[in-house]
């Protein structure tokens, strides 16, 4: 975006700002009355409208014969909502107007021909209103008597509701509620960096460290389902077991409710501020690292903003009998509504694939008083259900302990979700005592959302204390369960870098150097692989298949790593990030070219064997020799490589110069012996050939790991 661009963006973000804030005057009466109000409710509302009008005279022309007064609020009907009844003369009196002992005769006049309301005036005092069609209308109360006139002007308007408005506004709620989570996401998972890579590597099999890294992950990446998604990969990459993955998916389950925690903060009316000013940072800011946190901030504007909009949708629901009778229906004060309720968080959340989302949603509807606090507890133990569908569905396709870590994760929060229902009441009256301190305590509008968060909190905090002595237990479980497969041996494959990991650039870069880390160990085999054919007698053609189907399937690990690689550099990622990524993308491309020399070698002894040739003894050995160099070249830079060695290069380039010199030494040497030799020692020219062709096959070998050594330590 250049700088023209940008000041044109500014400009409009801050007029839509401006016209974000209500205007300075006096806002509508008609919005604080509610379209069903009952008799008590309106007289109610009068009265405080008379007070107010007593305490600050009103400005309303006024002259010597009539006075005009606000005493009546504005009044929103819904199409056939009952008739209001408005005692007039207990208005006038609370307002001062009217005298002991004095009488008030009051009509009805009607401003504009248009009457949306029937007006009428009941045994002298009583003032009945009664809905006829669509639109809005102005209505003046004339009381007078022998000593004063007095015009009270209001105005009624009915409405029915729009329910395509209802749902765009929820739908644009929730989608930017969702962006804003993912903005979230994304900056805070780029503010820390490489923490979260260390976070993941110093997973062990101790319960509370695994627990513990599962919770921080999740609250960085915002998502408990790309936690278990990012656990499954690295199982079936072999980079976690299975007991390891089962404490890290627990604590990604408490994670996952420090959203809550985040909506419980009162700045909902902030939220486009928020996000306005953030913008502006993310923008024009030239650090790195402020224009991520900005990001971050930027999300959380977003999240309020959604989340506001949500509950503006759902305010129409509120006064609409249906929705209301269809929601009554779902009542958790007994188990079998307590099981409907979960039963809905649980298809919810398998609909939309985020239970922040439905999280969100909930909240939503019991801050406005469509859900009783109940209701709510309730779907938020189906919600945690529900969130495991993304784990089983990334599970498809993978290894066995993948399949088991994820099964876990369904396990886990249905068992937790079976017993916390039997004692639902209990559980609640001690929600109760926790956010009230008192366990009799009734949960308002104003405490909903911290209820909400804790009820949320504390089911996945016991639910974890009482799994974690088990998690051995539940790992030989999960082996009976899930056994193995009927193959004698499972074919390892790159699922492990599935598009969800693309949401974590920084977990999914960790995943790219364990597919590269694999792929050096396909070398490493290939070069193990191929000494034992050098060293055989008889050729062994089923070991050099075996050689070729390895570069063949590092042929295909380096077309998916490419694929993948490239996807990832289109996201958020920070410039250090990005140059890791194409050093990986270098190394990739480097032992791709490793496997293709080794597979030339194999190729060329093949095809010399099979003409019924060998090579002379001390060729032979030299031969065995540079094979045994290359062989430790190579696994030195790759130790380098999985130990996080920054000087790869202080010993790698020395050792390849040494390599070079003697591969150049065995080359003279043979054509000497091709051309200089007498001619009972000079060696058959097709010997010559594959014996060229085989140093020349090691050299490229050096030279592609001397380049993987350069993108270790960041050389271009």
């Amino acid at each position: 975006m250049n700088s023209r661009n940008k000041i044109a963006f500014a400009f409009l973000f801050v007029c839509l700002l401006l016209l974000s804030f209500p205007a300075s005057g006096k806002l509508m009466a008609g919005e604080t009355t509610s379209p069903a109000s009952n008799t008590a409710d309106t007289a109610k509302s009068a009265e405080k409208a008379s007070a107010a009008e007593t305490e600050a005279p009103s400005s309303e022309q006024e002259t010597s014969d009539r006075k005009i007064l606000k005493l009546i609020p504005d009044i929103k009907f819904l199409q056939g909502s009952p008739k209001i009844t408005i005692d007039l003369i207990d208005l006038f009196s609370d307002a001062g107007i009217l005298k002991d002992g004095e009488t008030l005769e009051f009509s009805v006049i009607f401003n504009k021909k248009k009457k949306v309301v029937e007006a009428t005036i009941r045994q002298g005092t009583q003032l009945e209103l009664e809905s006829k069609k669509l639109g809005k209308t102005e209505i003046i109360i004339e009381a007078q008597n022998d000593t004063q006139r007095i015009h009270s002007k209001f105005h009624c308007e009915v409405w029915q509701p729009d329910y395509w408005k209802l749902i765009l506004t929820v739908i644009g709620g929730l989608g930017i509620f969702l962006l804003g989570m993912k903005f979230l996401s994304e900056g805070l998972q780029s503010f820390a960096g490489n923490s979260l890579r260390r976070m993941i590597s110093t997973v062990t099999n101790n319960r509370l460290m695994a627990v513990g890294i599962g919770t921080l992950v999740t609250t960085f990446v915002q998502s408990s389902s790309i936690t278990t998604v990012m656990v499954v990969g690295l199982v079936n990459s072999g980079f976690m077991t299975l007991t390891q993955s089962i404490g890290v998916i627990m604590g990604a389950n408490i994670g996952t409710t420090i959203t809550g925690w985040i909506l419980v903060l009162k700045i909902g009316k902030y939220g486009l501020p928020i996000a306005g000013v953030a913008a502006f940072a993310y923008l024009f800011s030239r650090k790195e690292r402020l224009r991520y946190f900005s990001m971050a901030i930027m999300g959380l504007g977003m999240v309020f903003l959604g989340l506001e909009l949500m509950k503006d949708g759902f305010s129409i629901i509120k006064v609409l009998p249906e929705f209301e009778a269809w929601f009554e229906k779902f009542d958790a004060s007994n188990y079998l509504g307590v099981l409907q309720c979960a039963t809905v968080g649980c298809v919810l959340t398998f609909i939309v694939q985020s239970s922040s989302a439905t999280l969100g949603i909930t909240i939503g509807l019991a801050q406005i008083g469509v859900i009783p606090f109940e209701t709510a507890a309730a779907l938020v133990m189906g919600e945690n259900i529900g969130t495991t569908i993304t784990a089983w569905l990334a599970s498809f396709g993978t290894n066995t302990n993948a399949k088991r870590a994820a099964y876990f994760h369904v396990i886990f929060n249905i068992i937790g979700v079976l017993w916390i229902t039997a004692i639902f009441q209990s559980y609640l009256a001690l929600i109760h005592y926790i956010t009230l301190g008192d366990a009799a305590g009734e949960i308002t509008l104003s405490t909903m959302t911290p209820a909400i968060a804790t009820t949320h909190t504390l089911f996945n905090v016991t639910n974890t204390l009482l799994f974690m002595p088990f998690t051995r237990y539940f790992a030989r479980l999960l082996v009976r369960l899930v056994p193995e497969k009927s193959e004698p041996k499972e074919e390892k494959h790159l699922t492990a870098l599935d598009v969800v990991m693309l949401e974590t650039p920084v977990i999914a870069v960790e995943q790219v150097r364990l597919e590269i880390l694999a792929m050096a160990d396909g070398c490493n085999k290939m070069m193990g692989c191929l000494k034992r054919i050098l060293t055989e007698k008889q050729a062994d053609e089923t070991l050099m298949q075996e050689v070729l189907d390895l570069e063949n399937h590092l042929d295909q690990s380096q077309a998916e790593i490419v694929e993948f690689v490239s996807t990832l550099l289109s996201a958020h990622v920070p410039h250090d990030l990005t140059d890791e990524i194409r050093s990986q993308l270098r190394m990739t491309d480097e032992y791709e070219s490793v496997s293709d020399s080794i597979a030339t070698v194999v190729k060329s002894y093949r095809k010399l064997r099979r003409r019924g040739l060998k090579f002379p003894e001390e060729e032979y050995a030299s031969i065995l020799e540079l094979h045994e160099m290359l062989t430790q070249y190579l696994a030195t830079v790759t130790d380098g490589y999985r130990e996080h060695k920054q000087d790869v290069l202080s010993y790698a380039r020395p050792q390849g110069i040494v390599i070079t010199k003697h591969i150049k030494k065995l080359g003279n040497e043979i054509i000497d012996k091709a051309l200089v030799a007498g001619p009972n020692e000079r060696l058959d020219a097709r010997i010559v050939s594959a014996y060229n062709r085989q140093i020349t096959a090691y050299r490229r070998i050096r030279a592609h790991v001397l380049n993987i050594a350069e993108a270790i330590d960041g050389e271009k």
